[in-house]
C-alpha cells in the first residue's frame, strides 16, 4: 500500500462513513461549505486527544467562518462514541473501520516507532473547498498549534 498524496486543487474523495452517534456523514451533504478533514491515529491517545480538543476548541470560531470540522480514523462506531463523551467533544468522528477513506486520502502508510516499521494512519488535514477540491493539505501534523493553523486558512477564504 504505497502512500499517495492528493495534490492541492484535486477533486476530494466522496465518502459516506457512520460516526458516533449513530448517524452517517457524507461529503456531498456539505457541498457549497468548506469543509476541515483530519485524520489521527488513534481515538484516546494523548496526541488525538490533544488534537481533537483543539478543534473542538475552535469549533465556534470554523462555524463563524462557515466550515465544518469532521474527524477521521480506523477506529469503531463505539470507539469514537467513547472518545467523544469522554473528551467532550464537539465535532464529528468519522469511523473508517474498513480503512477506505484512508486509503483514498493517501493517509494510511508504512511509520515507524521505536524501530519497528507498521502500517498506520498519518496524522494529516484536509481543507476541502465549498467546490469539493482540496484547497490545502498539511501532512505529518505536529499537534500543538495546528488548529489553529488550519482556522487562519479558513478564515482566508
Amino acid at each position: 500500500m504505497a502512500e499517495t498524496t492528493l495534490e492541492v486543487g484535486a477533486k476530494a474523495p466522496a465518502f459516506t462513513l457512520p460516526r458516533d452517534g449513530g448517524e452517517t456523514v457524507s461529503l456531498a451533504e456539505f457541498a457549497g461549505k468548506p469543509v476541515v478533514l483530519f485524520f489521527y491515529p488513534k481515538a484516546s491517545t494523548p496526541g488525538c486527544t490533544n488534537e481533537a480538543r483543539d478543534f473542538t476548541r475552535l469549533l465556534p470560531e470554523f462555524e463563524k467562518a462557515g466550515a465544518v470540522v469532521l474527524g477521521a480514523s480506523k477506529d469503531s462506531v463505539k470507539k469514537q462514541e467513547n472518545f467523544a463523551a469522554k473528551q467532550e467533544l464537539g465535532v464529528p468522528l468519522l469511523s473508517d473501520a474498513e480503512g477506505t477513506l484512508c486509503e483514498d486520502y493517501g493517509v494510511w502508510a508504512e511509520k515507524k516507532m521505536y524501530g519497528k516499521t507498521f502500517m498506520g494512519i498519518v496524522r494529516t488535514t484536509f481543507l476541502i473547498g465549498a467546490d469539493g477540491t482540496i484547497l490545502q493539505a498539511w501532512h505529518k501534523v505536529k499537534v500543538p498549534g495546528h488548529a489553529e493553523e488550519v482556522l487562519a486558512a479558513v478564515q482566508a477564504l
